[in-house]
């Protein structure tokens, strides 16, 4: 087929989508694909109106790519793409509205609350808010952004404006979480519409002080353990959990489900990535090997799914 792969865009992930996009067209082409690479910019749309497919695979991460933005448009254009429509890629990257969809389907999560900046001098009001509400540590971060970006973890009430500060650069609606403290895990999930399935989880042992932007992406920047070891009860519970947040916000093909697990065994989610990352050093191809399907493959799968839902 001829599939375009729009990759790069203006997000503050803009690195990790080159290299998403990177590997993502070699696979397609070792598949016998004939493939078009875009690095996506949302002031050059002549480029997608103009496109001649069969298939766009969106390897985008962040704003205008993981936010529903471009899935519109190629809807309005009529042309096929592979991952989540525009309701669940919006809803998924607004936490707080994902968050009141698992807290409806009785998924397990941490305290929260939204705070809305608009002006600077609302950084201290907002700020002894947050003192009411929440005890340190907790979490400061944008509501909607991806790879930790513009997030503090609050260990003393001294950091609040800060955190806040860096948060607002991101997104004026500011999500406060507590902190849960425990191990780090992810689930892939993937399939036709009611027959998804999760693949192995994986605990994720970051080299810094928690699974930041350089855990994620640097080489040897975390460990990666599939499958997680973990009780056969704890880990049915956690991928029933992913499966279950996956079809909520009505995701299609694929995504991966974050959680922590808590010190009292509780699996707690953390959000839903509708475009989860697909570089060398990404967790959902990881999964996928620990079954016995390699890169090539597991993107194939992805367009297989896509072709067949849509039936094109």
């Amino acid at each position: 087929m001829k599939i375009a792969v729009l990759y790069g865009g203006v997000s503050g992930e803009r690195e990790v989508s080159l290299s998403s996009g990177k590997g993502i067209i070699a696979a397609l082409e070792k598949n016998g694909h004939e493939v078009i690479g875009i690095d996506f910019n949302p002031n050059q749309l002549q480029d997608i109106i103009q496109l001649d497919v069969d298939l766009v695979f969106i390897g985008l991460h962040g704003k205008y790519g993981e936010d529903g933005r471009i899935q519109g448009l190629l809807d309005m254009l009529g042309i096929p793409y592979v991952g989540s429509g525009v309701l669940a890629s919006a809803l998924a990257m607004d936490k707080a509205k994902a968050k009141q969809i698992f807290n409806m389907n009785h998924i397990p999560q941490a305290k929260s609350e939204v705070y809305r900046l608009s002006k600077s001098n609302q950084v201290e009001q907002i700020g002894n808010e947050i003192k009411t509400a929440f005890t340190p540590p907790f979490v400061i971060k944008p509501n909607k952004e991806g790879s930790t970006l513009g997030l503090t973890i609050v260990t003393d009430t001294s950091q609040i404006e800060e955190a806040l500060t860096n948060a607002q650069a991101s997104d004026d609606a500011i999500l406060v979480e507590e902190f849960i403290a425990g191990r780090e895990l992810t689930v892939a999930v993937m399939g036709a519409g009611g027959n998804e399935f999760a693949l192995p989880i994986i605990e994720i042992i970051p080299k810094n002080a928690f699974y930041d932007y350089e855990s994620k992406y640097a080489p040897g920047g975390s460990e990666h353990i599939v499958p997680a070891i973990i009780d056969e009860a704890t880990a049915e519970q956690i991928k029933t959990y992913a499966v279950l947040a996956h079809q909520s916000l009505g995701c299609e093909t694929y995504s991966r489900v974050d959680f922590i697990l808590n010190k009292e065994n509780v699996p707690m989610i953390l959000e839903v990535n509708t475009l989860p990352g697909m570089t060398p050093t990404s967790l959902f191809p990881d999964a996928a090997k620990s079954i016995g399907i390699e890169y090539h493959e597991m993107i194939e799968k992805f367009v297989e799914l896509t072709m067949h839902s849509r039936q094109v």
